[in-house]
C-alpha cells in the first residue's frame, strides 16, 4: 500500500509539472508575438508618416486676374527714344510688387548706361528739350503712373510733372523720372502681389497690371 501511494504521488508531481510548463510556455510564446505585433505596427505607422511628410505638395495655382490697362501714343519715331523705351519696358516687364511693399521705377529700371544699351535722345530739363541717355524713359513711367491709378488699393507716394506738357498724355497726367532725383513710387495696399506687364511697339506703349490671387 505505501509503494502504490509513492507511485501515485509521483505521477501526480509528473503531471503538475507538465502542464504547468506547458502553460508558461504557451503565455510566452503570446506575449513574443504581441511584442512582435506591437513593434511591427508601430514601424508600419512610422514609415507611412515618414513617406506623407516627404511627398512634395503641389505648388498653388496662382491665378492672374488683370485690374488696369492703359497705354499711350509713340508720336515720335527718333530710334533712339523707341530703343530705349523697348529695353526700360523689358526690364520693368512682370515685375512682381509684393502685398504692403513699396515699388520704385527708379530702383527697378536702374540707371540708363550705354552698357545696357541706352541711347541719346530728346528729355525735358527744366523746361527745355535736351539730348540724354535713356530719353523716352518718362513716357513708360507716365503710361505706369495712370494703369496705378485706375487700381484703388495702390497708392501713389511720388510723382513729378515735367517742366512744360508733353505730347503723348493729357496736361497733369504725366510722370517725370530721373535717376537720383525724381523717381514713381506707389505701395500696394492690396492682399495680393501684383505683377507688371510692359510692352512697346512702334505705335504705342502698353501696360497691364495683374493681380496675383491663388487660384
Amino acid at each position: 500500500m505505501k509503494k502504490v501511494l509513492i507511485i501515485l504521488t509521483i505521477l501526480a508531481i509528473i503531471v503538475f509539472s507538465y502542464f504547468y510548463f506547458t502553460k508558461n510556455n504557451n503565455n510566452n510564446n503570446g506575449s513574443d508575438y504581441s511584442v512582435q505585433k506591437t513593434s511591427f505596427e508601430n514601424k508600419s505607422n512610422e514609415n507611412l508618416s515618414n513617406t506623407i511628410e516627404s511627398t512634395p505638395q503641389p505648388e498653388p495655382v496662382i491665378k492672374e486676374v488683370e485690374l488696369s490697362s492703359f497705354s499711350t501714343p509713340l508720336k515720335s519715331k527718333a530710334s533712339g527714344r523707341l530703343t530705349n523705351i523697348s529695353i526700360t519696358c523689358t526690364t520693368l516687364n512682370n515685375t512682381i510688387v509684393k502685398s504692403g511693399e513699396t515699388f520704385s521705377f527708379c530702383s527697378t529700371i536702374g540707371q540708363t548706361t550705354a552698357d545696357k544699351g541706352y541711347q541719346e535722345a530728346d528729355v525735358i530739363v527744366h523746361g527745355k528739350k535736351e539730348k540724354a541717355l535713356g530719353g523716352g524713359n518718362c513716357q513708360v513711367s507716365t503710361t505706369l503712373y495712370n494703369a496705378v491709378l485706375a487700381v484703388p488699393t495702390l497708392k501713389v507716394t511720388e510723382r513729378h510733372e515735367h517742366g512744360k506738357n508733353v505730347n503723348y498724355i493729357e496736361d497733369g497726367k504725366d510722370a517725370a523720372v530721373a535717376y537720383g532725383s525724381m523717381d514713381l513710387k506707389f505701395i500696394n495696399n492690396s492682399e495680393y502681389d501684383i505683377k507688371i506687364a510692359a510692352s512697346s511697339d512702334s505705335n504705342n506703349v502698353y501696360i497691364t497690371l495683374y493681380s496675383m490671387q491663388k487660384g
